[in-house]
């Protein structure tokens, strides 16, 4: 199985496929690294994906004590990947944790983005909603640590913003709930507790996100409520940025809406690599 070792010697599982510019994709917290199969199906034709699991994942190394988990440690893990593959710049795509982990990429890393595609990021990042977020990342943790994933998982994701996709797609629905299930019960708690829980507010970061230089697209659902403001305060911050918004569409957009997700993202890189962007 093919890993790239991390800065503390965590092994995370990667896949590959496809040649042409390098895209590398980061998945939201109830993923995986199989969570952008509709995405590497359509874009491998044209050009290199690289899917990961993030530590804690399948497939990956699992630690047992929270300092090995923390937004800067997610943010270190996608690099490690492209270094270990050799991949000087990539287009760097993420959903939700995964957003969060791309937007902090391009503001540590933006001479090793080609460009930022922020999906679905911002819940609990706005001043008023930091505490309630903390709390509920505390609880989730909790859940998955004494009930486990295999129990806890279609409660989890039974929520507003996730709802649409349930409707739209029983059957895609039911395949993201199986693979949620499968999850290590420590990771996903450290995962909550460390990087979910401790992460620092979006209006935190005001001037370094300003600061990003790289061509930016943040996307999200009209169905995700709490994506919404976030969404809109990164795209008056960055100035090489766009916005789209799905409707009908709530938090897992990529996989509720591939077509949609896989048409915008597509022009978007085309732009960047025409210099349109």
């Amino acid at each position: 199985m093919p890993y790239a070792t991390a800065q503390d010697g965590v092994k995370l599982y990667y896949e590959e496929a496809g040649d042409g510019p390098p895209i590398l994709f980061i998945h939201e917290f109830a993923g995986d690294w199989r969570a952008w199969d509709p995405q590497v199906s359509h874009f491998s034709r044209r050009r290199r994906c690289t899917v990961y699991s993030a530590r804690g994942y399948p497939g990956s190394d699992v630690p047992n004590d929270i300092e090995s988990y923390s937004q800067d440690i997610a943010r270190a893990d996608a690099l490690a990947v492209l270094d270990h593959l050799g991949i000087d710049k990539a287009h760097i795509v993420g959903l939700s944790m995964g957003g969060f982990a791309t937007l902090h990429f391009g503001m540590a890393y933006p001479d090793r983005a080609l460009s930022l595609t922020v999906c679905g990021c911002g819940y609990g990042a706005e001043p008023d909603t930091r505490e309630e977020f903390r709390n509920l990342s505390l609880a989730v943790a909790d859940n998955f640590e004494t009930r486990g994933a295999a129990d806890y998982a279609e409660e989890y994701v039974t929520v507003p913003g996730r709802l649409t996709f349930r409707d739209k797609d029983p059957r895609g629905w039911a395949a993201f709930v199986a693979r949620l299930a499968e999850h290590p019960d420590i990771g996903s708690a450290l995962t909550q507790r460390g990087v979910q829980a401790s992460r620092p507010g979006l209006w935190d970061l005001e001037d370094k996100i300003r600061a990003i230089p790289v061509p930016t697209m943040i996307v999200t659902g009209d169905d995700d409520q709490r994506c919404l403001a976030p969404g809109l305060f990164m795209k008056d911050l960055i100035d090489r940025s766009r916005l789209f918004v799905l409707p009908n569409t709530g938090h897992v957009l990529n996989l509720e809406e591939p077509e949609i997700f896989n048409t915008v993202l597509d022009e978007f890189l085309s732009d960047v690599d025409t210099g349109k962007a």
